[in-house]
């Protein structure tokens, strides 16, 4: 059935969000040009529309740029590099097995066979750990934290994921690339002590944001996606 009074939903026909969901890809590469807070407020203003479980809007963004940003890559960079265990006020994943290793590996694969940075190559290898350690060098980052009052925090992460999704998308329609990195707050401690985030927040992941580097190899390389057939299930429709 139609929607009714569309014009007052502020839902029309053909907008062209199908080309925005599958043009998008995550960018690792970045050009000299800053992002305005302006422009990053208006991302936030369309992002925050996402569900909304609720409408807790548990969310809380702390956006970077400049030398706060310089300094959490040094000390997250240093760190890393020196060894030191990541300390992270969430659970992460287990290693990666089955389909889901095999996934992982093959980004890898196009991610270095566009790098030109080859198996044996260890140095090259490092070095791309580290621009994650850096956040990819990208001018603006976006931490993303809820409310640890809502803990145990399994709607609050589902929120955060809408969230962060939204603000990819936004980033994306405007010009801007993204990419989702957790590599560049492995210290959760660092991140709290420049950002000035309260311990009452939980700190979950980040975004990296920027104009993207049309020459950066690696910004042209696209994950494969599984058809529909690998992952959806359909029970009762009668065609």
């Amino acid at each position: 059935m139609p929607l009714q009074d569309e014009d007052a939903l502020g839902w029309q026909p053909g907008m062209d969000f199908d080309r925005l969901m599958t043009t998008r890809r995550s960018v690792r590469g970045f050009t000299d040009r800053p992002v305005s807070r302006a422009l990053v407020d208006e991302i936030l203003a369309v992002a925050k529309y996402v569900p909304s479980s609720m409408n807790t809007q548990p969310w809380h963004v702390y956006a970077l740029s400049g030398v706060p940003l310089e300094e959490l890559r040094r000390r997250n960079s240093q760190m890393m590099a020196a060894g030191e265990e990541p300390v992270s006020d969430i659970v992460t994943h287990t290693p990666y097995v089955g389909v889901h290793r095999d996934r992982q590996v093959d980004v890898a694969k196009r991610l270095f066979g566009a790098m030109g940075i080859a198996r044996e190559d260890k140095a090259g290898r490092d070095d791309w750990v580290m621009r994650g350690f850096r956040q990819f060098d990208a001018p603006v980052s976006i931490i993303l934290t809820y409310d640890r009052v809502l803990d145990p925090g399994m709607n609050s992460f589902f929120d955060l994921g809408a969230l962060c999704c939204g603000i990819v998308l936004a980033a994306w329609d405007r010009g801007l690339g993204c990419v989702v990195n957790s590599q560049g707050i492995q210290r959760s401690d660092v991140v709290r002590d420049i950002a000035g985030i309260p311990e009452d927040r939980v700190i979950v992941n980040c975004v990296a944001m920027g104009w993207p580097d049309d020459d950066f190899a690696a910004n042209h390389v696209r994950s494969a996606r599984e058809p529909n057939e690998a992952f959806a299930h359909f029970v009762g429709f009668e065609s």
